[in-house]
């Protein structure tokens, strides 16, 4: 069920809908805005400016996660694809030993 919270970004008041946990918003309210912060003092930009660098860094590392998942996930297909072939020579060797073992007798 979707509820208000109210946040604090970057000085600036926001009632956001959500279904997250009112915990896990302020916190990625309280992340946003200290990015803001930052950058802001470094750079001394605007509020704005500041606020579009933060989220193009957000992008940045999203999209370099994203890239990263992405790895992980071929990686694991990877291992799988190696197992089941091992499986099936495994498998074939068993019967081989099998027929072996019956034909020696």
């Amino acid at each position: 069920m979707d509820k208000k919270i109210k946040v604090v970004v970057a000085g600036r008041n926001f009632t956001l809908t959500t279904s997250d946990e009112a915990a896990y918003v302020e916190k990625v309210a309280e992340f946003v805005s200290h990015q803001i912060g930052d950058i802001s003092e470094a750079s001394h930009a605007s509020t704005l400016d500041s606020a579009v660098m933060c989220a193009l860094n957000i992008a940045d590392g999203y999209f370099k996660e994203v890239q990263t998942a992405e790895n992980l996930r071929k990686q694991v297909k990877q291992y799988l694809d190696e197992v089941s072939k091992i499986k099936l020579e495994l498998s074939e060797t068993k019967r081989e030993l099998f027929r072996l073992q019956q034909g020696g007798k």
